[in-house]
């Protein structure tokens, strides 16, 4: 497995999965003023939450096709 494209989709997934679900961008967005692009967050998080999770699948099923070749 690509270890390194794996913890980018990970840690993308998460990121992405925080924003979207929990108001953390939401008032850190409020806090610095910038209230009002908080409508088109989801038209930005939403895509790059799915492109993480389909890197991150995208490295698994890789690593599982190399792992069964080599044996």
């Amino acid at each position: 497995m690509n270890k390194k494209l794996f913890t980018t989709g990970l840690i993308g997934t998460v990121i992405a999965a925080l924003c979207c679900f929990t108001p953390i961008l939401v008032v850190l967005l409020g806090a610095v003023g910038l209230s009002s692009i908080v409508g088109w967050l989801d038209y930005v998080l939403l895509p790059a939450l799915a492109i993480f999770v389909a890197i991150t699948l995208y490295a698994i099923f890789t690593g599982r096709a190399k792992h069964k070749r080599d044996a």
